[in-house]
């Protein structure tokens, strides 16, 4: 099938295909509701989606007057209200704006206090929403609609087990339901691509948590710079946060990952 918005189905809906496409290849049930538990919902963007405008990205950052200058590069500015209800499972903010930022600094990690900003809505006036004129900065400016959202899975390294085969059937079964997805520029919650590591257990690493603290790291957003960072021929920047600051809206302790071929 094709399917290039995937805007309207619910994850309840495309399970129950998805099961009905595994259970004519004859994959255990069993298998088939093991690989749904290990699923996490994301939101694609764009530069060509079909729904509204939801990032603007390069350029200048669309920053109330007098804040305090950023200390990397601008990366996009994700509009919360434009996302669509309940498509991810992480705890984000229902209005005002995202601003990412990262140096193209490939294979370095490391907690940034101002990698990321919340700016709530009745903080930014129109003038601020459209962005410097001069479009200046370390990135090309651009738009990037609401593409698709669908669930993903953790990477995995390829095998020639038959678990791994096993998990080669189920992600066939998975395509033939979803059909054709756009290529997406910016991706919100879910689980990372990987390039070479993976962003969430190279925080674990580096960054471990206390195991009475209940809290964990977990993949906020990712940006595919292609032709709008010069500096990378192919680069993955990766943002992972702990879930009880996204939910507080504490930004200081953000991990930027930068992967790149």
């Amino acid at each position: 099938m094709t399917d290039t918005t995937i805007t309207d189905e619910t994850h309840e809906t495309r399970a129950a295909r998805f099961r009905a496409e595994a259970a004519a290849r004859g994959i255990p049930a069993a298998e088939v509701e093991a690989y749904i538990r290990t699923a996490r919902s994301a939101v694609y963007l764009a530069a060509d989606g079909p729904g509204p405008v939801v990032a603007l990205t390069g350029g200048n950052p669309p920053l109330p007057e007098g804040s305090p200058a950023p200390t990397a590069a601008f990366v996009g500015a994700v509009d919360c209200a434009a996302l669509p209800p309940g498509a991810t499972d992480l705890p984000l903010p229902t209005e005002g704006q995202l601003l990412f930022f990262a140096d193209p600094v490939p294979g370095i990690g490391a907690v940034a206090a101002d990698a990321v900003r919340y700016i709530p809505a009745e903080s930014l006036s129109a003038e601020d929403l459209a962005g410097p004129d001069d479009g200046m900065g370390t990135y090309r400016r651009g738009r990037l609609d609401f593409c698709f959202h669908q669930w993903s899975w953790p990477w995995r390294e390829e095998d020639d087990d038959e678990e791994s085969q096993q998990a080669a059937e189920l992600e066939s079964a998975w395509s033939h339901v979803v059909g054709w997805r756009p290529r997406w520029r910016f991706q919100l919650g879910g689980e990372p691509v990987v390039f070479n590591w993976d962003p969430v257990e190279v925080a674990q690493d580096e960054v471990p948590l206390p195991a009475e603290d209940g809290d964990e790291w977990t993949l906020l957003a990712s940006w595919r710079g292609d032709d709008d960072c010069d500096e990378l021929e192919a680069g993955l920047f990766h943002w992972v946060i702990r879930r009880a600051d996204l939910a507080a809206l504490r930004f200081d302790r953000v991990y930027v990952y930068v992967d790149a071929f």
